[in-house]
């Protein structure tokens, strides 16, 4: 049985934890956090660096409120990443089965050709731009998809070749295995069904997904200005329990899709849909809170947003932006204090950390200036705007994060 040594912290503190061990690259990313009854939560942590971990440092630095403490967990579930390196082997071995059985040679070439990711959303499995390119995998034809299919745990197989500049970002989709390209996702017990060929879903925005499910917005009317087919306004209305909102989209397919999955999920009475620009939207000075989850960025609804937040009380904006942290940036803060021995790939790490938070930080302060003069501009009296958190979504490349800034807008 596999024993692995694991963090055990408080469950509301789990995340703080986990971003400060992934930051200092002690966390074992192989094995899956479990929770467990007693309110904690364990974190996977790598062996050879147990030696380092001081504890009394770390719930200083993440949460002096809290606790935490090394145990053994026997043989925790894989993480999504792990899964994923187990199923691509079984479908090298398929393809590569397949393929010698049909007398045609193995190549590195065609093993460079299986896709190491791809995408499930119930049983189609959706595969990215530039896989399977070799013209041999379409001379095999359905058997090949077939066993792709098989192997995978899937009984559709499609696969997406770009994103249309059509102004919806309509996803060409190709069914390579099925007809229908109608799928059924679900998202922490809520139930997401769309067209592939049609809508997009970014399996990447879960963990927003999840903090949006945390919060606590009872009695609260909510703006989503971007909603798509629900990915923000159904954790708003399902989970954080949202009075009403307001949700906005143009694309008319991502609308049509966006009142299903209102009704499946049974909210459909505390959400008003309005379709089309929502530059064009007919409300203001009413919302407690405005979503704009618009990447690479939601500067062309600021103005929107302000208009919609109430007068009297102001309320809170939560505003997505694609930051790029300069390659020459400048030196850190407080580096002085930081004792860095090269070749430490715990500290590297640790100073790309610094580096990127910089960055956002320095995003996200200009933007709560620029927003206090939109609103003053709008309303015609003074604001105050107060950076709440900024939130790391997900990268994109080694320079460019997805973050999102909850800044607190109040009038003077």
């Amino acid at each position: 049985m596999v024993v692995i040594p694991c963090l055990k912290v408080p469950q509301r503190y789990a995340q703080m934890y986990r971003k400060y061990l992934l930051s200092q690259g002690v966390l074992d990313r192989k094995y899956c956090a479990q929770k467990h009854p007693d309110g904690t939560v364990t974190l996977p942590v790598i062996a050879s660096f147990l030696a380092q971990l001081d504890l009394v440092a770390l719930t200083k630095d993440v949460a002096q409120d809290s606790f935490c403490e090394i145990v053994d967990i026997q043989a925790p579930p894989l993480s999504k990443k792990e899964k994923f390196k187990s199923s691509y082997k079984r479908l090298l071995e398929t393809a590569q089965s397949l393929l010698v059985s049909k007398g045609e040679k193995w190549s590195e070439d065609l093993e460079r050709d299986i896709p190491s990711q791809w995408q499930c959303h119930g049983d189609l499995v959706l595969f990215s731009e530039g896989s399977f390119s070799n013209a041999i995998w379409k001379e095999i034809g359905s058997e090949f998809w077939t066993a792709v299919a098989l192997t995978l745990g899937g009984k559709r197989i499609a696969q997406i070749k770009k994103i249309s500049q059509d102004g919806y970002r309509t996803p060409t989709v190709t069914m390579l295995l099925g007809d229908s390209s109608y799928v059924t996702h679900i998202d922490n017990h809520i139930r997401y069904e769309f067209d592939v060929t049609k809508c997009m879903f970014s399996s990447g925005n879960i963990t927003e997904k999840l903090r949006i499910a945390s919060f606590d917005c009872s009695g609260e009317t909510v703006v989503d200005l971007y909603a798509g087919i629900g990915y923000f306004t159904l954790p708003y209305l399902v989970h954080a329990k949202a009075a009403h909102v307001h949700a906005c989209e143009w694309n008319p397919d991502a609308v049509k899709a966006l009142q299903r999955n209102l009704q499946v999920n049974g909210v459909s009475d505390r959400c008003t849909v309005h379709p089309g620009d929502n530059s064009q939207l007919p409300l203001c000075d009413l919302s407690d809170r405005v979503n704009l989850g618009l990447i690479p960025s939601s500067e062309e609804g600021w103005p929107v947003a302000c208009r919609l937040l109430k007068r009297d009380t102001g309320g809170m904006l939560h505003i997505h932006q694609n930051v790029t942290t300069p390659l020459h940036h400048e030196p850190l803060e407080h580096s002085s204090a930081i004792d860095v021995e090269k070749g430490s790939s715990m500290e590297e790490s640790s100073l790309r950390i610094q580096r990127d938070m910089q960055a956002w930080t320095a995003w996200a302060s200009e933007t709560a200036r620029r927003i206090c003069t939109l609103l003053s501009d709008i309303t015609g009296s003074k604001w105050k705007t107060n950076i709440k958190h900024i939130e790391h979504v997900k990268t994109y490349a080694p320079h460019i994060s997805h973050v999102v800034l909850d800044l607190e807008c109040k009038p003077l």
